[in-house]
């Protein structure tokens, strides 16, 4: 019987593990073939291409943007010299700017930028913005597991037949260095990694023609292993030198500029340049962490020519393996394809051979023609670039519904028999077709050595509408822009402005919103405060205009600043802090707390402080000396540092120093100076009224700042010193855990000494010393800002110090609150200003990306 016990218990275990060594393999065959999610995309290509909704626009109308030559890249040869170049089709599609850079904002010199092929400065702009269009701020991937997947073609940047041209040789040398990295290939992925601090694998790929879509390929693996959290892949190419049309001006190129995709009368390629990238992420972890789903990509392959009929020369039978192998990965079948982004060079050889193999998959087996088109129509061939524009295109058209037309087709080309499947070249523009489920395209890059590559693509899938949640907007809104120079956070307002005025239907709020959860935080800041769109729109119009507002605070962050918060103790006036409790949960339930705390202690609820319509007390009354004297001078309040912790414990501290307290690096400053003799009587209640109780306006200053205390604490702000004065004291005893708000009841009520609180901490006779900082200091007022005033003038005399009211009589509490925050933060405070939108339902919507400010970087001008 033991026996059989013991045999029952092993099957039983090994059936226990036979299951989830299933469960493992059904996780791991999922994550092989989970759907992985286009986050974001962004690109510049010809025609003043700088994003993919201007790359839409160009392909939805029609529009062919190949130009002349560019005259800023010194290409103007001497045609004597160069017999070979006569016959060159000086036309082809330029990116606007290309030696334009931004090399400031990379933290790169001058000379290194001079030395850097623009295919990498190119990279390093697209990829800050592909970012910041995912919603994520650049600035926090550093570390992360982000994989850069980058296409790119080597270019001879800065030479002329084999050496550079317009250098001397001591100017030669002084580049040296930074040739060897700045001409790299390998580089072009490394450096993105360098700049932004991704530990995912980097690498560039050179496939020719077909290197952007083989690193998506590599990108896409990367992503459903786990290799890779995010990757960033795409292709660029920069034309440095005309030697592309030198070398094709005897065959291969069209001679009019002209790419004529599978038309009959197509008589070769042009070439074109452009910088494509886009941002992946797993479906599920995309929706796990709310990032924008623009895209999906289902299934890839990529594969190789081998020994076909030429080196050069397409080989249509590894054309339909790589097919039917990227639909296997997939798992997806050719009828379930709508529209076909093909490779379509325009060459007499090439197109025939890819339409052979698109009828002979994609033209199988289905009830509707399988619709063909191609981008290099528009704009030619885009080299390394090519293939993500094509992917760009397809999310775009696969968004609006629309398959765009393929230009320059008189009529098909007749080398093939387009009788033998169902496969249509689209000439004009038509609605995607209606099919009852995801529409889906695929995407074909055959590179000119014999990589083939293949890209399946679906439609996003529907937002789902449950996951939003109705929220109350904030009164007053604060829009938050940042840069690292002066001029590019005029640039920032500016665009901003812009792209308001063009889309007047904007929510403030979700704009708001968008601005301090998808943006870097930058050295040059501004924040622009209101009420309504066209208050804000103003301030951002005075940003640009450089002009003064009082709905704008503006300034330069400094990154050794200190901020201290002030607790005044005074100040009190009719009904203060009843906005503030009535428009931020934080503030009101501190307040709350407070009220619990004393109770029935007042003689009244401390709430009534709030909801009283008496009109008995104005001005900075708290209580006069002989009131304070008694009931918060106490040894171990007034006159001493209060703080705690090993940082202070038996420490030897002398007047006029400052000891940290261990709670959040923080202590509290409680200076004699200013509890009793700056005080002010100015009780003029009426008789019977509720502030003839000195004890009430006490209670309701204390409550009133902690209550503050707390909301500013919520915004992220951690002061690294407190000061106060009077009652302003006990709350900054309190927020510093030195006091617990049961002895402060005691203290002001006038049931107990100072020492009743349970966790007393040394007494240190001194005066308040604010010149501590060397690196400037940021006073934080909870209160009218009186206090600060008169602190800032002698530590003004060693650092720069900015004052900031939280409670200016000014304006309203609300408005003056955000404004004091705003200071603060254009002046180095940090603020997460997030929590100004917690309960808004705000969504996420897309802005402007950066002002990059250019200066050229071109060898060879």
């Amino acid at each position: 019987m033991a026996e059989e016990q013991q045999l029952r218990d092993y099957l039983r275990t090994a059936a226990r593990e036979l299951q989830k060594a299933r469960d493992r393999v059904r996780q791991l065959e999922a994550r092989a073939s989970e759907p992985v999610a286009i986050v974001s995309m962004g690109c510049r290509y010809p025609g003043g291409i700088a994003s993919p909704e201007d790359l839409w626009q160009v392909a939805a109308d029609g529009r062919n943007v190949v130009s002349a030559w560019p005259s800023d890249r010194g290409w103007d040869f001497d045609e004597s010299d160069h017999p070979d170049r006569t016959a060159m089709v000086r036309q082809g599609g330029f990116i606007d700017d290309a030696g334009g850079f931004d090399a400031r904002f990379f933290g790169i010199s001058p000379r290194e930028a001079l030395a850097i092929d623009p295919q990498q400065r190119q990279l390093l702009e697209v990829a800050w913005e592909t970012f910041e269009r995912a919603g994520i701020d650049p600035t926090t991937l550093r570390g992360s597991r982000t994989g850069v997947f980058i296409g790119l073609i080597g270019q001879s940047y800065g030479m002329v037949d084999g050496r550079y041209r317009a250098l001397e040789p001591e100017q030669l040398a002084g580049l040296t260095g930074w040739l060897m990295t700045g001409k790299a290939s390998g580089a072009g992925s490394g450096r993105i990694s360098y700049v932004f601090g991704l530990e995912g694998p980097a690498f560039t790929v050179d496939t020719a023609c077909s290197s952007s879509l083989v690193a998506l390929h590599q990108a896409i693996a990367s992503v459903r292993a786990g290799e890779s959290t995010l990757a960033l892949v795409g292709g660029v190419t920069v034309m440095a030198t005309p030697d592309m049309f030198a070398s094709s001006s005897e065959r291969g190129s069209a001679t009019d500029g002209r790419c004529r995709s599978y038309a009959a009368a197509a008589d070769g390629t042009i070439w074109s340049e452009g910088t494509g990238l886009i941002l992946l992420e797993r479906l599920s972890d995309a929706r796990r962490n709310g990032h924008p789903v623009v895209g999906v990509l289902r299934g890839s392959a990529v594969n190789q020519d081998g020994a076909s009929n030429g080196f050069t020369a397409p080989n249509g039978s590894a054309q339909r393996r790589v097919i039917r192998d990227a639909l296997a990965n997939a798992g997806l079948s050719a009828a379930e394809i709508d529209v076909v982004e093909g490779h379509g060079t325009a060459t007499v050889l090439g197109d025939p051979i890819e339409v052979q193999a698109l009828l002979a998959t994609y033209g199988q087996d289905r009830d509707r023609p399988a619709l063909l088109g191609s981008i290099k129509s528009n704009m030619g061939h885009c080299l390394a670039a090519a293939g993500v524009a094509g992917v760009i295109k397809m999310v775009m058209a696969m968004r609006h519904g629309i398959v765009p037309p393929t230009l320059h087709v008189d009529e098909p080309t007749p080398h093939v028999d387009w009788a033998s499947g169902r496969l249509e070249l689209v000439t004009e523009s038509r609605p995607w077709p209606e099919t009852g489920r995801p529409r889906r395209a695929c995407v074909s890059s055959f590179g000119i050595t014999g990589t083939n590559t293949h890209v399946v693509l679906e439609q996003a899938p529907s937002e789902d509408e449950t996951l939003t949640t109705p929220g109350v907007a904030p009164p007053v809104l604060a829009w938050v822009i940042s840069a690292r120079s002066a001029r590019s956070l005029t640039g920032q307002g500016e665009r901003l402005a812009a792209f308001l005025h063009d889309n007047p239907e904007a929510d403030p709020v979700d704009v708001g919103h968008s601005l301090v959860v998808s943006r870097a935080r930058l050295p040059h800041r501004a924040v622009v405060v209101g009420r309504k769109s066209d208050e804000l729109i103003a301030g951002l119009e005075s940003i640009v205009a450089e002009s003064n507002s009082p709905a704008v605070a503006i300034g330069q962050a400094s990154p050794v600043a200190e901020t201290v918060v002030v607790f005044p103790g005074s100040g009190w006036r009719q009904g203060l802090g009843r906005a503030l409790y009535a428009e931020f949960p934080v503030f009101r339930s501190a307040f709350d707390e407070m009220c619990e705390a004393f109770g029935d202690r007042l003689g009244r609820p401390l709430l009534d402080a709030l909801r009283t319509d008496s009109t008995a007390v104005a001005g900075a009354a708290l209580a006069g000396a002989e009131v304070v004297g008694a009931e918060v001078a106490g040894p171990a309040v007034a006159g001493v540092l209060v703080a705690e912790g090993a940082a202070v414990a038996g420490a030897a501290v002398t007047d006029g120093a400052v000891a940290d307290g261990a709670v959040s690096g923080r202590g509290v400053v409680v200076d004699r100076t200013w509890a009793l003799d700056t005080a002010v009587a100015s009780d003029r209640a009426t008789p019977g009224s509720l502030w003839n109780s000195g004890n009430m306006v006490k209670a309701a200053m204390f409550a009133v700042e902690v209550a503050l205390y707390r909301l500013v604490e919520s915004f992220g702000v951690r002061p690294k010193r407190l000061v106060g004065r009077g009652v302003g004291e006990l709350a900054a005893a309190h927020v510093s855990g030195v006091y617990s708000i049961a002895a402060v009841v005691e203290i002001i009520t006038g049931g107990g000494e100072s020492g009743a609180a349970g966790r007393p901490g040394p007494r240190i006779p001194m005066g308040t010393d604010l010149t501590a900082s060397r690196g400037g200091m940021i006073l934080v007022e909870l209160g009218d800002g009186a206090m600060a005033r008169q602190l800032r003038a002698p530590a003004a005399t060693e650092s720069e110090v900015v004052t900031v009211a939280t409670l200016d009589p000014a304006v309203d509490e609300t408005t003056s609150f955000l404004n004091a925050l705003a200071g603060a933060f254009v002046s180095g405070t940090t603020v997460d200003w997030s929590a100004l939108y917690t309960y808004s339902g705000a969504t996420r919507i897309d802005l402007p990306t950066y002002s990059f400010q250019h200066r050229t970087y071109w060898l060879g001008r």
